[in-house]
C-alpha cells in the first residue's frame, strides 16, 4: 500500500496476511486442523432442522424460507461474509457450511475460508471482498496509519423497527410463512456438544425429524461439495503429434478444494 512519509512524500509498505493473522487480529479461535468443507447431507439435514420449507435440492437454500429469528441469523452471516455477486437473499455453500457449524458447535477452519476468498479477490475474478476485515490487518501491520473521517461508513444497530425490514425476503405466501422455530443447540445451549460423524441431531432429539425429507437428496458437484472420482490406472502415454496452442487460451480447470498457505501482498 501507499502512504506519505514525514516528507510529504508516497512511501510504498508491503502487507502481507496470512491465515495466521486473519485468525489473530478476528480473533476466530479456530485451528488449521479445523474443517473447511462439512458433510453436504449434515448441512442440508441441520438447515432443515433448522426450519428450512424448501426442498432438499433447491439450488440454492434462501433466507426467506425461514421463519423470522433464524431469518435474522442467516442474513446476518450472509452480510458479513457473503460474495457481492446476486441476491443476499441466497446462502451459498460455504455459508451453509459456516452457519451449520456455529449452530451446531463444530470447530470450523473461518480463518481459511475467508483468506482462500481473499486470494480469489485478488488473483481471479472480483468475487467476494471483506473490506472490514482488510482495513483491521493493515492497521495492525501498518502503526499510525492517518484516516479520513469522511470515508468511514456509521453502522446503526437492528433494533425492531428495522428487524421489520425482514418481512420483504419473503420466498412464499403470507399464509404459508414457516411457523416459529424453538431455539436448539448451541443456539440455547453455548456449551451444546456436537452430534457425531455427520449427523445434525443427538438420537435422543425430541424434535421432528428430517429423514424422510432427505430421502430425495441428490449430491452436487461444486467446490465445496463435490463426488470424487477414483483413480484410473496409469496407461503407458500414446505418442501423439503435437498440437498447436493459441497464446492466450487456456484450458478451465476446477477451482482445487483448498488453496496452500500463501502471502496475500496489497
Amino acid at each position: 500500500m501507499r502512504i506519505k512519509d514525514k516528507n510529504d512524500k508516497d512511501v510504498d509498505i508491503p502487507v502481507k496476511i496470512t491465515v495466521g493473522d486473519i485468525r489473530r487480529v478476528l480473533d476466530l479461535k479456530d485451528k488449521d486442523e479445523d474443517l473447511i468443507i462439512g458433510s453436504e447431507r449434515l448441512c442440508k439435514g441441520f438447515w432443515l432442522r433448522m426450519g428450512y420449507i424448501g426442498f432438499v435440492n433447491d439450488q440454492g437454500y434462501t433466507k426467506s424460507k425461514f421463519c423470522r429469528p433464524y431469518k435474522f441469523l442467516v442474513h446476518c452471516v450472509i452480510h458479513a461474509l457473503g460474495h457481492r455477486k446476486g441476491a443476499y437473499d441466497e446462502a451459498s455453500d460455504y455459508i451453509m457450511n459456516i452457519i451449520s457449524s456455529i449452530v451446531l458447535n463444530r470447530p470450523y477452519n473461518i480463518s481459511q475460508v475467508i483468506f482462500n476468498h481473499m486470494l480469489d479477490n485478488i488473483k481471479g475474478e472480483k468475487y467476494v471482498q471483506y473490506p472490514r476485515f482488510m482495513q483491521m490487518l493493515i492497521d495492525d501491520q501498518v502503526q499510525n496509519l492517518s484516516k479520513d473521517d469522511s470515508d468511514e461508513l456509521p453502522l446503526d444497530h437492528m433494533e425492531n423497527e428495522t428487524l421489520k425490514h425482514l418481512v420483504v425476503y419473503r420466498g412464499v405466501k403470507k399464509e404459508n410463512e414457516p411457523k416459529h422455530r424453538q431455539k436448539f443447540a448451541a443456539i440455547k445451549k453455548p456449551n451444546y456438544v456436537a452430534p457425531e460423524g455427520d449427523k445434525w441431531r443427538h438420537d435422543n432429539s425430541g424434535s421432528n425429524d428430517e429423514t424422510k425429507r432427505m430421502q430425495p437428496l441428490v449430491y452436487k458437484k461444486t467446490r465445496w461439495w463435490f463426488v470424487k472420482e477414483e483413480r484410473s490406472r496409469k496407461r503407458t502415454p500414446k505418442v501423439t503429434t503435437p498440437k498447436v496452442v493459441i497464446k492466450g487460451k487456456t484450458k478451465n480447470q476446477e477451482s482445487p478444494e483448498r488453496y496452500t498457505e500463501e502471502e496475500i501482498t496489497t
